[in-house]
Order: C-alpha cells, then sequence, then structure tokens
C-alpha cells in the first residue's frame, strides 16, 4: 500500500494525541485503584475482586460511520474483555445529528457516549441543555474520530467551463444569469445540510462561523447571497450521502452541483467516472470549509455511572488505535489520530480528491448562532423545492 509523509490537515494534533493516552491511563489507575478499595471494603460489584463483571453502555452516533464502527466494534469488545477479564456491550443506536440533540435533551436516548458528524452540535446541545435548567454543561469534553472536510462535489466539466472555487464563485454565477443545478441536504434534517448553510453565509458575510452574531442573519445583503445560491436547488434530502449514489446514476444533466462531505465524493466518483465519461470531484472552498470531525463526547449526565464513563474511554482509545483509524480510511475519512499515514491509494485524483487540503478549517460556531441558522432557514430556501 502505497504511502506518502506529507504535510496534510490535522486537527489533532500529536500533543493533544499523547495528552489524551496519558489521561486515558490516568482513568485507569484511578479505576483499579477504586475497584482495590471496593475490594478491601467488601464492597462491590457482581466480580470477585469488587470488580462489576459486566458493563454495557449506548454510543449514539450517526450514519455516516455506521460501516466503520459496525466493522471494528465486536473487535473492542473481545479486546476489552482480554485486557480486563470483564465483559462489555456496545449498544449502537444511529440517528441524526439534530435528531440525536434532541433525543439527549428528552432523556429518550440516554447514552453513554455521543458522536454527531461535527462539532457544531456540542455548543448547540450545550446552551439547549443549559437553557432547560438540567445543570452545567453536558458535553464537556470531546476527541475527533475521524475527519471529512465538507467540499462542493459536482462533475469537472462544470467546475472547469466556470471556475468554481467557493460560494462566491457560486453566487456570482447565479448573479450574472448562469443556470446551474445545485442542491445539498435539508438543513432541518442533516448535519450535511447545516453545515453548507453555514458555509454560504461565511461567504456572504466573508466572516468566520465561530464570529457570527445575532444581527448577521438580519444582513439583508447576506440573506440576499444565500437565497441566490438556493434559487438554484433542484432538491433538498435527508441524507447527505444520498447527493453521491444520486448524482452518480443520474449524471451531469441531473445536478452540475452539490454540498458534501469529502468521503461522499471518494465512495462515488469511480462509478460516475465509468458510467458518465465526466469525473464527479471536489472543490475545496478557498475561503475556508468546516470538517466533519465526528467528535466522541463521553457524557456528564445523571445517568451515566462511573464504569460506563471507564469502559466508553477505553473504546475511544480502542478507537484511535492506528489499525483503526487505519480502517477507517477504507471508508473514505481521514484519521484524526496524527501518527497514522494517509493512505494515498484512497485520497487522490482518482477519486475526485485531493491529499493535501490547503484551505483554512473554520472551528465551530455557537450555539446562538446555530440557532439562528436553523431559524433563518426556510426564509433562504428554494421555496419551490
Amino acid at each position: 500500500m502505497e504511502r506518502r509523509n506529507k504535510r496534510r490537515l490535522r486537527l489533532f494534533p500529536k500533543q493533544g494525541y499523547i495528552m489524551l493516552l496519558i489521561g486515558i491511563l490516568i482513568g485507569f489507575m484511578v479505576f483499579l485503584a477504586v475497584s482495590a478499595i471496593s475490594y478491601r471494603g467488601g464492597t462491590g460489584g457482581a466480580g470477585q475482586e469488587g470488580l462489576p463483571s459486566h458493563i454495557s453502555f449506548t454510543f449514539l452516533y450517526t450514519s455516516e460511520k455506521q460501516g466503520w464502527l459496525e466493522d471494528v466494534t465486536p473487535n473492542f469488545e473481545q479486546w476489552f474483555f482480554e485486557r480486563f477479564n470483564i465483559t462489555v456491550s456496545v449498544q449502537l443506536i444511529v440517528t441524526g445529528s439534530h435528531d440525536s440533540v434532541n433525543l439527549i435533551l428528552q432523556e429518550s436516548a440516554q447514552p453513554t457516549a455521543w458522536s454527531p458528524a461535527s462539532s457544531i452540535w456540542i455548543p448547540y446541545l450545550n446552551q439547549k441543555w443549559t437553557d432547560l435548567g438540567k445543570g452545567q454543561e453536558v458535553a464537556k469534553d470531546s476527541t475527533p474520530l475521524v475527519l471529512s472536510p465538507v467540499v462542493i462535489a459536482g462533475w469537472s466539466s462544470f467546475f472547469k467551463e466556470h471556475n468554481v472555487t467557493s460560494y462566491q464563485t457560486l453566487y456570482q454565477l447565479a448573479k450574472d444569469g448562469t443556470a446551474f443545478k445545485y442542491g445539498h441536504p435539508d438543513p432541518l434534517l442533516s448535519n450535511g445540510g447545516v453545515m453548507a448553510e453555514v458555509l454560504e453565509f461565511a461567504d456572504a458575510l466573508n466572516k468566520r462561523p465561530e464570529d457570527f452574531t445575532y444581527d448577521d442573519f438580519t444582513n439583508q445583503d447576506a440573506l440576499e447571497f444565500v437565497r441566490l445560491i438556493e434559487s438554484n436547488s433542484v432538491m433538498y434530502v435527508k441524507s447527505t450521502g444520498f447527493f453521491g449514489s444520486w448524482a452518480a446514476e443520474n449524471g451531469p444533466s441531473a445536478i452540475d452541483c452539490f454540498a458534501v462531505y469529502e468521503s461522499v465524493v471518494i465512495s462515488n466518483a469511480e462509478k460516475a467516472t465509468a458510467k458518465w465519461g465526466d469525473s464527479l470531484v471536489a472543490v475545496y472552498p478557498e475561503n475556508g470549509t468546516l470538517l466533519s470531525d465526528h467528535p466522541f463526547v463521553i457524557l456528564d449526565a445523571p445517568w451515566v455511572s462511573q464504569y460506563q464513563k471507564f469502559a466508553a474511554a477505553q473504546y475511544l482509545f480502542y478507537l484511535l488505535q492506528e489499525e483503526n483509524q487505519d480502517k477507517a480510511q477504507e471508508y473514505g475519512f481521514r484519521p484524526a489520530n496524527p501518527n497514522v499515514p494517509l493512505n494515498a491509494e484512497v485520497f487522490n485524483e482518482k477519486n475526485g480528491v485531493e491529499y493535501e487540503i490547503n484551505v483554512t478549517t473554520y472551528r465551530p460556531l455557537s450555539g446562538e448562532a446555530m440557532e439562528n441558522i436553523l431559524t433563518v432557514w426556510p426564509s433562504v430556501k428554494n421555496p419551490g423545492v
């Protein structure tokens, strides 16, 4: 397998990764100390040494990484047993990012660990949690599992003809009366849709999402910018992955460009080229993009026990191990662990993507700004779709 040791996008610097490992090690030592005290005191769980014989926890996560997690989780359960002589069961529950927030707020799902598609949902959950009077923030710490930037995907012939480099390019095309077919998931139903709308506003305002204010969403020039791009939308759907497979199946006459994750392009580029003789490629918005970084969060919620937190921390440690991060690349994700070389057999022009990402990656917007993004959407969407 070809590998290249080049400079590349890193959300998770090596120092941060080392600190994570140290933190998990300290947690393991505390776990053993508590268990020893429990044993000496004659109390404890079902195990002979005051330890539980079984730990079960729920992991609420989004569908983009379903294949990868279902692939590696059974191996984690075996790994955990061999390491601690305790059986563990990870209940995997798949849902959308926005839906997962609502499930946690309503407490109809009570996961130990949570992984939305992007960190943009963490401030939003925390704000909603505190606004409901549930106490302090429920999602205090997070660690990215895998990475996939948001790109403008589309047909190579269209991009070459119009020199598309950003959402500002799409706005200018629409302003000049150039007809094109655009699309992205519905922001009220999909993380990918929210991220597309955020990036449209970022280009409209010439502003980083982390700096968005309430007044930005009453700015008439910005609203018109987004509205004009959206006037070219031909569909809004629930699934981000749908656009890639649908475009590959229906071809350049159906849609010219659409906002999705880089991983969606990788999954569909080869079959699209084979069928249509035109390449499905990714444009990385030159002004900046957002990362679908799939943060892993161990919730600080009243329903989560210390044993569950420990098991979930070990699960995080396992998912970040090099062999499992390497496995994630087979599903089109960039590894979050900086020690894992990027697979050049996956990230290359043949698969419609770039090996290196040389654009700015934005930080998440505030919970208030996220609320505004969702609220303003009906006023800027194409009403005919």
